[in-house]
């Protein structure tokens, strides 16, 4: 679903705010997850699931698979996202 389709889909639940005053909703609890995984921090949406950040190691000997050279991988942190079980029942139904 596209933010725009989101967007449409608060708008009919919700007639009375307008589409300017839910996308500032929308951008506000997006920025809200954003600094606190900025910070370090996981994000647990009860129901739905958590978001929270992996670290992966430093790699040395990794290799460019095109050309095969030998490349240096620096640590790095990603995203993931563990599904709640209430979501994991619903999507498993």
């Amino acid at each position: 679903m596209s933010k725009p389709a989101l967007i449409n889909q608060l708008k009919e639940k919700n007639p009375n705010l307008n589409k300017s005053e839910i996308e500032t909703i929308i951008q506000s609890f997006l920025r809200g997850i954003t600094l606190a995984l900025q910070d370090g921090r996981s994000v647990e949406l009860r129901n739905f699931g958590k978001f929270y950040l992996r670290r992966i190691k430093e790699n040395f000997r990794a290799r460019n698979p095109k050309t095969n050279e030998i490349i240096y991988k620096p640590e790095r942190v990603k995203i993931k996202f563990k599904a709640s079980s209430n979501l994991n029942k619903i999507l498993n139904k």
